[in-house]
């Protein structure tokens, strides 16, 4: 089987940005990228006057290079950050810590960084950068300045709206792109009608991306709700809001009034609580008012430049019950449409202010309650600001509508009273006990949460239901019936497409054709008796409104609540452990600010090229300035981190790189594979030797096939089938290398990666793990340029992964067993490729040996699990060596999902 270096499918694709300014707006692609010079927001001094076009942005007032200031040194600085930030080590063990760093030094005379915790807590109170006080109404605009000068997103953060176009070879019409906030048509029209102000020339339009959400640090102890209020900015980029870069910030806590029993169901309480959460929010927002019509704010952002900055009211993220508060309607309604609650479905009129407050004008108090679904006597906070309008700010949400509503509210937990309703409890019990024990059999993945119970448990949270979404149709197919497998199977296919970080033309028309497969084959539900009075649930209706979601703010994914829940950990729970319980908020909101100092100081350090290398480089960079060795006197290897040349070796089930997957900050490049760092140790390391060994005698006559398509690229007859006499003869004295894992590093922005889009995973090939089985995952290889999804490539499990020489080359390869597409086509109900082990004559295993250039990245395959049931103790190591046929799982991941199609 010939294998080569697949390749990336936009390959042939040109992107063409137009871009809007307050001022100068385009609203079409043209065939040349425009003069972005021209569309900017034009950059000027601290007074707000506008640069000529070629003026460099103003210098930076810095201090001296060797300033620290609060602290003394480099050493003194990272001490703080690691022991308050990193490490968040408690009061007493800091104490104790200082007074172990100061008994090692008296005999040198010398101090440690910090006399004890509360000599570290003073030095980090007087840091000045980054300093915004809490219990000031003033936070809202100085977090703005806060992210806008942020110099560590300069490249990420977006000066203007733009609409992004694609060209795609063999058609006409361009399409266009969704990606990130400024490219959607929202803040376009908003920056449309801030232009037809003319003193607003050339400023830069800051949209407020805002997001509420309650949360509870304790379950034991009473008072232990919470209610932080966060905020952005619509200009970053949407990884950047998501990788938690500071670009969301804790901004305050909104109030939760208590009442006793007597009045806390009353409407004049009721009444009072949410009136009260619009009156914050207009009271916390208010700083800005005069910046978003009446003048401008002038900033300095990132990239040097001063600009003039119009604010304005943009998303709002919210779960649905935040939802219908911000929105001033009746739990059970839509806040985007006036859809009746009894029949949500697409096709209702959106709702806006402006019909809401002519509604109130006319009718009856009951009847907008019961017929429009409006709260009349509730002022939304957004009635006090300009442009803003509560309907139209409402972003949907991922996670609490999508991922823990429509998919494990509603169809996980159908699923289950559908098996009781045609089963009877006492067999519903065992057909459940079946799932979970195939959930629990699931072969190995990087990043995949293992489920050792099945799905039984109490406590979900949002990254239990996303693992679940990935492992759960292979589950329940052959159980119940293929109508119910093709709804979950449609309505995943909806939510996957959802979550991706660029979305096009192509894209929202496959959104919208899945999502009418999901609302025919769903009827089985109600047909079933489980769902008789039909479908009108808010959040798994919230889907209808998704694609206009996108269109008018950008990839979903770059507004959901995940990041607000996320954010909840750092700003809201740690604090509140790192508290003494007693009146805690204050003590919270002082951790907060110190953190905030901690992250503002270490981006102006970096800024100022202060912080690079690590801490004992530059001490003994410092060191050898002031004392340099004499002439010809080498540098201890060891200080400069130079050891021997020679890599480490391992044996082979000794565990050392073990994590499973990881993120890459660094820049976007195409994907890539390499062995790992160390060779294992105590195997033969010669070929015949080693092929022996590991029982796989033919080893040395793959290799010599694998060398034919490596020396004949152009043949039309690969190595497989040409005679072994004509494949070049194996080097006698090439040595063989074997690695117990590969890593893969590619590009996959809708999953867990860095800025960049980067992420990297490790691909495995151990005859033992963790002291258990051996460990050999399964790969995507590419097979056919030509082709797309499925039919480009080949799934392969890997059995083998080495090096050897031969004529001053080094080939990386990996020993792979082939899977082979059952059918031509996906399977029917699961959308996903059916594959069995591609076997010769006598039933043998087709194996080769391919370069590793030719893989892509892990492949996860799930078992065909059909009708039958697993045994009781059935463990997941033996899962891709048991079964006769396997789903390609597209669901393992969103990368997977658009590659494995």
């Amino acid at each position: 089987m010939t294998t080569f270096m697949a390749m990336n499918h936009w390959a042939t694709t040109m992107i063409i940005q137009t871009k809007a300014s307050l001022g100068a707006l385009l609203t079409s692609a043209s065939t040349t990228p425009p003069d972005r010079t021209l569309y900017e927001g034009l950059g000027c001094d601290a007074d707000g006057n506008v640069l000529p076009a070629d003026a460099p942005p103003p210098p930076w007032l810095d201090p001296e290079p060797t300033n620290w200031n609060p602290y003394d040194s480099r050493n003194e600085f990272e001490v703080a950050n690691f022991l308050y930030k990193k490490c968040q080590m408690p009061q007493a063990k800091i104490n104790q810590l200082m007074n172990l760093w100061a008994a090692s030094l008296l005999k040198h005379d010398d101090n440690p960084p910090f006399a004890d915790n509360t000599d570290l807590e003073n030095v980090i109170d007087a840091t000045t950068v980054g300093d915004i006080p809490w219990q000031s109404f003033s936070s809202p605009r100085l977090v703005a300045h806060h992210i806008i000068g942020n110099a560590d997103i300069a490249e990420e953060f977006d000066k203007v709206p733009y609409r992004e176009f694609v060209h795609v070879d063999g058609e006409e019409q361009p399409r266009r792109r969704y990606g990130n906030f400024m490219s959607a048509n929202w803040p376009w029209e908003q920056a449309d009608i801030i232009a037809e102000d003319e003193k607003m020339h050339g400023a830069m339009f800051g949209p407020l991306v805002v997001g509420s959400d309650k949360t509870t640090v304790s379950v034991a102890t009473g008072q232990n709700e919470y209610y932080p209020l966060y905020m952005s900015l619509g200009n970053v980029h949407n990884n950047v809001r998501r990788a938690h870069r500071d670009a969301l910030v804790l901004i305050g806590f909104l109030s939760i009034p208590k009442s006793n029993r007597v009045h806390k169901k009353t409407k004049q309480f009721l009444k009072f609580r949410q009136q009260l959460f619009h009156s914050s929010l207009s009271a916390i927002f208010d700083c800005l008012r005069p910046y978003m019509a009446e003048q401008y704010d002038v900033v300095r952002c990132g990239d040097g430049y001063y600009r003039r900055v119009v604010y304005g009211l943009g998303p709002y993220i919210a779960d649905y019950p935040e939802q219908v508060l911000a929105a001033c309607i009746v739990q059970g309604w839509c806040s985007f449409c006036d859809a009746h609650r009894s029949n949500l479905g697409p096709g209702a009129d959106r709702r806006t202010q402006a019909v809401t407050e002519a509604l109130i004008d006319a009718l009856d108090p009951r009847v907008l309650w019961d017929e429009y679904g409006i709260v009349h006597d509730i002022i939304p906070f957004t009635n006090d600001f300009p442009r803003a309008d509560i309907h139209e700010l409402l972003s949907g949400d991922l996670l609490h509508q999508v991922i823990k509503g429509a998919f494990k509210d509603h169809l996980v937990t159908w699923v289950g009273e559908y098996l009781t309703l045609q089963h009877g409890e006492a067999r519903a019990k065992e057909l459940l006990d079946e799932i979970d024990r195939r959930i629990a059999s699931t072969p190995y993945f990087p990043g995949l949460r293992r489920f050792y119970e099945g799905r039984e448990f109490k406590q979900w949270t949002g990254d239990d239901s996303k693992a679940l979404m990935k492992v759960y149709l292979p589950a329940i197919n052959g159980i119940v019936p293929d109508d119910m497998v093709r709804a979950l199977a449609a309505f995943m296919e909806v939510c996957y497409l959802l979550r991706r970080s660029i979305l096009d033309d192509t894209d929202l028309i496959a959104i919208e054709t899945a999502l009418e497969r999901f609302r025919h084959h769903r009827q089985i539900f109600q047909d079933s008796g489980v769902r008789p009075t039909g479908f009108s649930l808010p959040r798994m209706h919230a889907l209808d409104h998704y694609i206009r979601h996108i269109q008018q703010f950008g990839a979903p994914n770059g507004l959901c609540s995940s990041m607000t829940e996320a954010k909840h950990i750092k700003a809201v729970k740690e604090p509140w452990r790192r508290s003494n319980r007693h009146r805690p908020l204050g003590q919270m909101l002082l951790t907060n600010q110190r953190l905030d100092k901690l992250a503002a100081s270490r981006r102006d350090f970096e800024r100022r090229g202060m912080l690079e290398g690590d801490s004992l480089s530059a001490a003994l960079a410092e060191l050898a300035a002031d004392d340099p060795p004499a002439m010809g006197e080498p540098i201890a290897a060891e200080a400069q981190g130079e050891l021997d040349d020679e890599e480490p070796v391992l044996a082979q089930d000794e565990e050392r790189d073990d994590e499973e997957d990881d993120v890459v900050d660094g820049p976007t490049v195409h994907g890539f594979v390499e062995l790992a760092r160390c060779p294992v140790r105590g195997l033969p390391n010669t070929l015949q030797a080693l092929s022996e060994h590991i029982g796989q005698p033919a080893l040395p006559s793959l290799l010599r096939r694998f060398l034919f398509d490596q020396q004949n690229p152009q043949s039309d007859v690969p190595g497989d089938e040409v005679s072994l006499r004509e494949c070049p003869v194996i080097n006698s004295r090439s040595r063989v290398r074997v690695f117990p894992s590969a890593v893969a590093t590619f590009y996959a922005p809708s999953d867990v990666s860095g800025v960049g889009g980067m992420r990297r995973e490790r691909i495995r090939a151990v005859s033992s793990w963790y002291n258990g089985p051996g460990r050999y995952d399964c790969v995507f290889v590419g097979t056919d340029p030509s082709q797309q999804g499925m039919r480009s490539m080949h799934a392969a499990r890997v059995r083998l992964l080495f090096s050897f020489r031969q004529d001053d080359t080094t080939y990386p390869c990996a020993l792979v067993e082939w899977f082979e597409a059952v059918e031509d086509e996906p399977d029917g109900c699961t959308g996903m490729w059916v594959v069995e082990p591609d076997l010769y004559a006598d039933n043998s295993r087709h194996t080769s040996v391919i370069h590793l250039d030719s893989v892509l990245r892990l492949a996860h395959l799930i078992p065909v699990y059909g009708e039958d049931f697993l045994p009781i103790n059935f463990d997941a190591v033996h899962s891709l060596d048991a079964f006769r046929s396997y789903f390609v799982n597209k669901f393992a991941d969103h990368n997977a999902h658009e590659i494995a199609f």
